[in-house]
């Protein structure tokens, strides 16, 4: 009797190829979230286009197609998956004036050349310059994003209809508490639909989304800016088009760290920066305004949706044209008191409580708490985030130098005979550090042998062996001399390099 033959051995590639294929594809609850996640962000994304559009001066169909293309195009090169990337009011700000002074077609030629620029600083590396952010300037990253957010929904709720009140309440507790009753449909998708069909139902005048500005009802089509390719073209739109390469850099990195946060995963930076750069070049060729990412309707997407695949960002954009080309008139019906709730509802959800309770703030260094404090003051203040976070780092290195250096301590140990004096050196030696050191040293009483022991010390930067040369300099105009011992290899070499090479002030 012959036995069955054996089970064909899987193939080598069988294992690769399953990690390789998304989870959308293998689990029907993973699709199921990702795609009600996108069809929530989707309608979020609309009046904020609308709304940046108006900042830039340009259509609002403008603002609505840069949005589609940035969402769809980062979905496939970016490096954060679930990061939602579309028209926002920073890149609005930048390159508005540019607008306003030389017309659309320059717009669209900065996009396209900050793309560029966005491209260049990933290859350079750029990405990897997150992880000099502290803690204390993510944390007022965070609690100013929140209330950024919060202030902007501000404007929807000023001169409108009574009705708007009741509405926004009404939409803050189906927020509230449909997570408790089931979270098959998100929270934000139930609060749009039931308030939409209550207000056209019962005939309420309230602003909706079709009060923003036409909604387009045609594809965008590719095309070259209407400009001339000339030197002085190039002159015209080169410090607006880095200005944005740097702010829709920095915000889409800072986003991504957020995230990385939030899912306890690794994103790829470099391959971000270069994607914020591809999706802004294939935006600007299809007559958009450019983008970056955008924090809030990530926020929906990643911490209300539960969203966590590429898919996600993917299917806003496409639903985002859907919404917009085919149900426009649906669309333009959505009172805005309910995505004003959501929006609410993500700025609360945004922001560190932990950081400011009593407790936390009585352990924190006040260091710590001042930059915070600074980087949520510059946001607010400017409106624009990039500012708050150059500012907040600038703060904390201040701090932290100001910290190390009075760790830099000196003594001194004469020998029995009164012939030598060994001053021993410990800490960080370096331009905040080392000048407070000259003067401790008793260069009048001191005998005619000084050694400086360095074997606890690391000199860090030039100042330090300038103020090591000032030092010998100030012994031999009263005829001692000193001997300089202990320098680990890197302190040792760069001393060598260097001494005798700066200026020395010898009084």
């Amino acid at each position: 009797m012959s036995s069955a033959p054996p089970a064909p051995a899987p193939t080598p590639a069988a294992g690769p190829l399953r990690r390789l294929r998304p989870d959308w594809l293998s689990d029907p609850k993973v699709w199921r979230t990702e795609v009600l996640a996108g069809l929530v962000v989707a309608p979020a994304l609309i009046p904020e286009a609308i709304s940046f559009s108006v900042i830039a001066g340009v259509d609002p169909q403008i603002g609505l197609f840069a949005s589609f293309t940035m969402a769809v195009t980062i979905a496939v090169v970016g490096g954060r998956r679930a990061m939602i990337s579309a028209a926002t009011g920073a890149v609005a700000l930048v390159i508005g004036p540019l607008n306003r002074e030389h017309g659309l077609g320059y717009l669209v030629a900065a996009v396209i050349l900050a793309g560029v620029c966005q491209i260049v600083l990933g290859v350079l590396g750029v990405g990897r310059l997150m992880r000099f952010v502290p803690r204390s300037v993510m944390v007022g990253f965070v609690n100013a994003l929140a209330i950024l957010i919060f202030m902007t929904q501000l404007s929807e709720l000023t001169h409108v209809p009574w009705a708007v009140y009741p509405l926004l309440a009404g939409a803050l507790a189906l927020l509230v508490f449909t997570p408790k009753l089931t979270k098959v449909v998100p929270a934000p998708l139930v609060t749009v639909v039931v308030l939409t069909a209550l207000t056209v139902g019962a005939g309420l005048a309230v602003p909706t989304v079709g009060d923003k500005g036409a909604l387009p009802d045609s594809l965008p089509v590719p095309g070259l800016p209407d400009v001339p390719f000339t030197v002085e073209t190039l002159t015209i739109i080169a410090p607006y088009a880095l200005a944005m390469a740097l702010v829709g850099l920095m915000e889409s990195l800072m986003t991504a760290k957020l995230v990385d946060d939030l899912t306890d995963t690794r994103s790829n930076k470099t391959r971000e920066s270069i994607g914020q750069g591809v999706a802004n070049i294939v935006t600007g060729f299809f007559g958009g305004m450019g983008g970056c990412a955008m924090i809030g309707q990530t926020m929906i997407n990643v911490k209300v949706s539960g969203a966590r695949t590429r898919l996600s960002t993917f299917l806003a954009g496409a639903f985002l044209l859907v919404l917009c080309v085919v149900f426009g008139p649906v669309v333009s019906e959505i009172p805005m008191a309910a995505l004003v709730a959501v929006m609410v509802m993500v700025s609360i959800g945004t922001f560190d409580w932990h950081s400011v309770t009593p407790a936390t703030l009585r352990r924190m260094p006040a260091g710590e708490i001042a930059v915070m404090v600074i980087t949520v003051a510059m946001v607010v203040a400017t409106a624009n985030l990039a500012v708050g976070v150059v500012v907040g780092s600038l703060t904390a290195m201040a701090v932290f130098a100001r910290r190390v250096a009075h760790h830099a301590e000196l003594s001194a140990e004469r020998d029995a005979d009164g012939e030598r004096v060994v001053y021993t050196l410990t800490g960080a030696l370096f331009f905040a550090s080392a000048n407070e050191i000259v003067a401790r040293f008793d260069y009048a009483g001191d005998p005619a042998r000084v050694v400086v022991d360095l074997s606890r010390a690391h000199v860090w930067d030039a100042s330090s062996v300038a103020v090591l040369d000032t030092v010998t300099a100030k012994y031999a105009q009263r005829g001692k001399t000193v001997e300089i011992t202990g320098l680990n290899t890197p302190s040792a070499e760069l001393h060598a390099r260097l001494s005798g090479e700066l200026a020395v002030t010898g009084h």
